[in-house]
């Protein structure tokens, strides 16, 4: 088995076609289909089932692509630790953040790294569960997540700051006439609310509960800015960490009173290379909310 009929197992799953997955690679038909027949003989096993509309892993398929995917991944990082120099890193940095967590500060680090190393490729997954997130960190198909601060942290996790969650109404609401809001006076309202899995609808609901209010839902979203759009518009109000309020809505966003915040961290992988050690360290200088030395973090 080689690296490169890991890359070309990898490649027919995501694209469903064998032509397809040659065609993305640059590589000719014959030669990929003749590649994938020779590592399903060798491992003993048929790793993909034609179907209607495709080629698809297997059960025993789906359980070697997994750990292809970490193989590659980690070969990737040896060769890109290998061409670290002191002035130049190329390769690619693999990034995981929480949906509604560093909405400002991870653009601005990601921005400072590229002009530090232009050569750097960088992708970056938005990820709403936190079990998710940790499977992914355990694999080790993740340079760096960022995510909520939770029960199960991993004791090496570098705390960033915190992320004060606020409240968005609906334009014209009474409530907007005060500074903060306090979560009883939201009694009775519906809410927009997040997958169920995800660190934002579990912040919301202690909320709710600490304040002795029904989850009376009105909508489920997947996007912290399909929330406040959809709270703007009078659907139901929302609560959502103030850094992913977009542009122009503000002024429907009140402070909650006591302060609501989460704690945010950055797991790294094991052996961290020189570029997600560069940007921990760009994060760490974003400006994170100051949390109010009176309030408990929902964790």
């Amino acid at each position: 088995m080689s690296l490169r009929q890991f890359e070309y197992a990898l490649a027919v799953a995501e694209e469903g076609s064998v032509t397809a997955a040659a065609e993305r690679l640059h590589v000719a038909q014959p030669s990929m289909s003749q590649q994938i027949r020779g590592l399903e003989r060798e491992l003993g096993v048929s790793l993909f089932a034609r179907t209607p509309t495709g080629l698809v892993p297997t059960v025993v398929g789906r359980a070697f692509l997994r750990e292809a995917e970490a193989a590659v991944n980690a070969a990737r990082r040896a060769r890109e630790t290998a061409r670290a120099g002191a002035d130049e890193l190329v390769g690619e940095l693999v990034v995981s953040v929480q949906m509604g967590f560093g909405t400002r500060q991870l653009p601005a680090a990601l921005g400072a790294l590229r002009r530090r190393f232009p050569r750097l490729e960088v992708t970056v997954f938005e990820e709403p569960s936190s079990a998710e997130l940790e499977r992914l960190c355990r694999r080790g198909v993740l340079d760096l997540a960022l995510m909520a601060a939770c029960k199960r942290s991993p004791a090496d996790a570098h705390h960033l700051g915190d992320e004060e969650f606020v409240a968005v109404l609906g334009a014209g609401h009474p409530l907007l006439a005060a500074d903060r809001v306090e979560p009883r006076e939201l009694a009775g309202e519906p809410w927009v609310r997040f997958d169920r899995d995800s660190a934002l609808d579990g912040v919301l609901l202690d909320v709710l509960r600490d304040n002795e209010l029904p989850p009376t839902t009105v909508a489920r979203v997947s996007q912290t800015a399909t929330a406040v759009r959809w709270a703007a518009d009078g659907l139901g109000v929302t609560l959502v960490p103030a850094s992913a309020v977009p542009d122009g809505y503000e002024h429907l966003v009140r402070p909650v009173s006591p302060a609501v915040y989460q704690p945010v961290i950055a797991v790294l992988r094991q052996r961290p290379g020189p570029a997600e050690t560069a940007l921990l360290e760009l994060l760490g200088q974003q400006t994170w909310s100051d949390a109010a030395q009176s309030s408990a973090p929902v964790v």
